[in-house]
């Protein structure tokens, strides 16, 4: 219980300053949820963190009557990320890195701390949740439904935002996504060692 106590606050401090700090000054986006409620913060100024539990709860319904251990998994890290990232919001204030850096470190915070917490079972729920049920389903991989998703609200963002560079936000996601899988992999391989 400790352990998942610990890696929801890492991860989702991790996920919070990645976003805070890197992404919203230079107006990158991220795949899935995070980056609806970053095209929500861009366009309509509203909170990302509160955007992306409201854009959740359908996701969190569904998964309370068709799959409760996802839902259990994923409540807590989608609520506390959320709540962080609105709760560090003064650091996207902060004078920050070139938008290149920006994107590598942004990717690589967000990633880490999504690793933390699937390390203990714990998502940060939305699309991720969503793509897991749709695995379920069907006979598709998860990472296959969370890249197409990823790639539809990338696009999806640079028809919204114009200023939102695709090629920056790509490698924005391709950092998340190789960092998540190294932890995962890294901790998998050596909770199996020991």
């Amino acid at each position: 219980m400790i352990q998942k106590i610990l890696s929801v606050f890492i991860g989702s401090t991790f996920v919070a300053v990645g976003i805070n700090l890197f992404l919203i000054p230079n107006h990158l986006l991220d795949g899935g949820i995070i980056g609806l409620g970053l095209i929500a913060k861009y366009t309509l100024g509203l909170k990302p963190g509160l955007t992306i539990i409201i854009l959740s709860l359908p996701l969190y319904l569904i998964a309370w009557f068709l799959y409760r251990t996802y839902f259990y998994n994923g409540l807590h890290g989608l609520l506390f990320s959320s709540l962080l990232i609105d709760y560090f919001h003064p650091l996207s204030h902060i004078q920050t890195a070139p938008i290149l850096i920006s994107s590598v470190a942004g990717g690589f915070l967000i990633g880490t701390g999504i690793g933390i917490m699937m390390v203990a079972n714990i998502s940060t729920g939305g699309t991720d949740l969503l793509a897991l049920m749709l695995s379920k389903v069907t006979s598709l991989n998860v990472g296959i439904y969370i890249l197409l998703i990823d790639s539809m609200v990338i696009s999806f963002g640079w028809l919204v935002i114009q200023e939102a560079t695709v090629t920056y936000s790509a490698i924005l996601v391709l950092m998340v996504g190789l960092t998540t899988y190294c932890i995962t992999s890294y901790f998998k391989t050596d909770g199996k060692s020991s």
